[in-house]
């Protein structure tokens, strides 16, 4: 029999606490950013009715289409970008999300910063880190992490809170969550985001805050037509 979304999300829950408890730390220190991209609104209301509030979406497009009338009827939803964003995209990422988790160029920083201030409306940003330096992955170099920093957050007053990574595919996920929490000490910011469905509890024991969890709660995706 298939697990139920309500029965994934707790066992999800439970490895989390568990990770969070192996290394020394409180669950509730972790958040659970439950990544809905692809799946549709009556699996994400499974969730919202299970009591689950935090999403995370890919595309600015996708979430449009799903999200506002999930708002309506449930207020507290806290929703996560954690795709790449394009700059023209700026305006409605900062309307509709209380996070934005891929914050990673220059230009984008400019962008997001003119549209906080103009709408008033402030999401936390994650500064994305490509610490695989990949040449076909979104994220800041680590070597430029310091200056793009103190222009996001001390320049432009960008509310960042933190880091985020998505290691290599073939590579040892570990290695790069250890560097990201580095990272952010050195630079003084308390939040990582690192970790997905297969590693999660990993990156819960070595210092993650967020972890952004998709097919463990929802169920394989079904691949593009």
């Amino acid at each position: 029999m298939t697990n139920s979304i309500a029965d994934t999300l707790t066992d999800v829950e439970q490895a989390i606490s568990q990770a969070a408890q192996d290394s020394r730390r409180q669950p509730g220190d972790v958040k659970l950013v439950a990544v809905s991209k692809t799946y549709g609104v009556e699996q994400i209301q499974s969730a919202l009715n299970a009591g689950h509030r935090v999403f995370g979406e890919n595309r600015v497009q996708e979430a449009q289409a799903k999200f506002p009338g999930l708002k309506d009827t449930w207020s507290d939803i806290e929703l996560h970008l954690i795709g790449p964003l394009q700059t023209n995209k700026a305006k409605d990422a900062v309307a509709l999300f209380d996070v934005i988790q891929t914050l990673d160029r220059p230009k984008l920083a400019r962008a997001l910063a003119r549209e906080m201030e103009r709408s008033g409306r402030r999401p936390d940003c994650f500064i994305q880190v490509n610490t695989g330096e990949e040449e076909q992955k979104a994220g800041i170099a680590p070597a430029d992490l310091a200056e793009f920093v103190a222009l996001a957050r001390d320049e432009l007053a960008l509310p960042v809170v933190g880091l985020m990574c998505i290691p290599p595919v073939d590579e040892n996920p570990a290695l790069h969550f250890a560097f990201l929490n580095e990272l952010a000490r050195r630079l003084g910011l308390t939040q990582l985001s690192m970790g997905m469905s297969a590693d999660y509890e990993q990156a819960v024991r070595l210092g993650a805050t967020v972890v952004r969890v998709g097919s463990a709660i929802f169920g394989k995706r079904k691949a593009p037509a």
